[in-house]
């Protein structure tokens, strides 16, 4: 065996087996690609002055991207609408709206979540949010745990995918597409992941109507006019700043970066209409979205100093030649792709994943020919809200899914790890489904971004 050649191959097993360790992310990258390359060094396979090359490269593609400005933009927006108290309205509206409908306290906190998505795109605070909001009114109502954990955890992590995202502005970064595009072409396989969940709740709760009692019609408003009322002051506000924000990127009015600050901006207006903006909850919406930025964008840093070791030593073309050898066509290729995202899925957090595999996958995508399933100057955009659907099961997938963690330190009487790991199954295999519709149907993701010229 050339050890020498395989380095790439032990630095990636390094990493796999570091990560176990629950030592920072960050860190781990960073410090797999230190001890590699010095022993690349010590055998003459990489030299110091490329050590040298990695300050730049952080420089070129972390430190001098204007686009990476919405990432706290959009992080602080999220923060503001959780901590506001918005949410909390916003559950008991959508309750109200669809307590005739069956297992209607679910899709509602599966609306909830898809409304969530395109405030925040922050996974982590959508699903605690939901988790101690929705779920200990779930379990009060009598339903199952398990379709209530479900429900919760699979909402909770269309902020990944539901533009605005920060996952699809990474990707546009890594891939040199325009965010707009995959904001655009992330909108309808985000709704579609959705609806295959509320279709989901429905059916079951129709067949199996004890899994979800229906709301008292106690609790309902007592008229029309309180009705009312209550979708001006709790549902109208967070839909109008979604509108605004996504409409401004829509119609060209605004940059995602603009756009996130109109949101955060308009986050604290609607803070001050509910006369929440208090001096306690703006420190703590400051502090959480500086180290929610930090956390990520030390990640960057150490991302980008393994991406660079690893393809110095030769790591991309490894991939390259395994993926030639294989002999099964582009198709084949892809599918071989998305089914080793889904595998690191189990082990990994989203950002680990697009940081390491997509500059190795990169210059192979660029090369791959779909014939008319997807024109090439088309593919890298339906190939990034692939991977960002195939990159949601991520948060679902044990033993590392992050959702089913933040759940449990919810710390919800009697919700235990076994029914969240018996309520996400249905879900993952929804998403798989999801994941298949839009492999299928380029046009889900292409025909909007066509339609605004993108």
């Amino acid at each position: 065996m050339d050890i020498i050649g395989n380095l790439p191959l032990f630095m990636f097993v390094m990493l796999a087996l570091l990560m176990f360790t629950g030592y920072p992310v960050a860190f781990v990258l960073g410090g797999t690609a230190l001890t590699f390359g010095l022993i690349g060094f010590a055998v003459d396979y990489f030299a110091l002055i490329e050590f040298y090359n990695i300050t730049a490269r952080i420089w070129g593609s972390v430190a001098e991207k204007p686009i990476l400005v919405a990432i706290p933009m959009f992080i602080f927006m999220g923060t503001m609408l959780e901590r506001s108290g918005i949410a909390i309205d916003l559950l008991h509206c959508l309750q109200v709206l669809l307590r005739r409908v069956p297992g209607g306290l679910a899709i509602s906190v599966t609306m909830m979540g898809t409304i969530l998505a395109a405030t925040t795109g922050i996974v982590g605070a959508s699903v605690i949010m939901m988790t101690l909001l929705a779920l200990p009114v779930m379990l009060q109502r009598g339903y199952q745990v398990q379709l209530s954990a479900g429900t919760i955890a699979a909402s909770g992590t269309l902020g990944i995918l539901i533009p605005p995202s920060i996952m699809l502005v990474i990707l546009a970064d890594l891939l040199a597409v325009s965010v707009g595009s995959l904001f655009m072409g992330a909108l309808f396989p985000g709704l579609l992941l959705a609806a295959l969940y509320m279709v989901y709740i429905f059916v079951l709760c129709m067949i199996k109507p004890k899994l979800a009692p229906p709301m008292s019609v106690d609790e309902a408003p007592a008229d029309k006019a309180a009705l009312w009322s209550l979708i001006f002051r709790s549902f109208i506000p967070p839909v109008f700043l979604i509108v605004l924000v996504l409409g401004s990127i829509f119609l060209g009015w605004a940059t995602p970066t603009e756009a996130g600050g109109v949101g955060a901006f308009g986050a604290i207006l609607l803070a001050a209409a509910k006369r929440n903006l208090t001096f306690p909850v703006l420190k703590d919406v400051l502090l959480r979205s500086a180290k929610t930025n930090a956390m990520l964008f030390m990640i960057f840093l150490g991302a980008t100093a393994f991406s660079y070791v690893f393809r110095s030593l030769g790591g991309d073309d490894i991939i390259a030649e395994f993926f030639e050898n294989l002999g099964v066509g582009p198709v084949g290729v892809l599918v071989l792709m998305l089914v080793v995202v889904f595998v690191m899925g189990f082990f990994f957090d989203w950002i680990e994943i697009i940081l390491i595999i997509l500059p190795v996958f990169t210059p192979i995508l660029e090369t791959m020919d779909l014939g008319s399933h997807v024109a090439q100057s088309e593919f890298l955009v339906w190939f990034a809200i692939l991977l960002a659907v195939n990159l949601q099961t991520s948060y679902l997938t044990p033993p590392f899914g992050y959702a089913l963690f933040y759940m449990k330190g919810a710390k919800i009487p009697g919700v235990t790890m076994q029914h969240i790991y018996a309520g996400i199954i249905p879900f993952v295999i929804l998403q798989l489904i999801g994941l298949a519709i839009v492999a299928l149907f380029p046009e889900i993701v292409l025909w909007l971004p066509r339609q605004l010229g993108l």
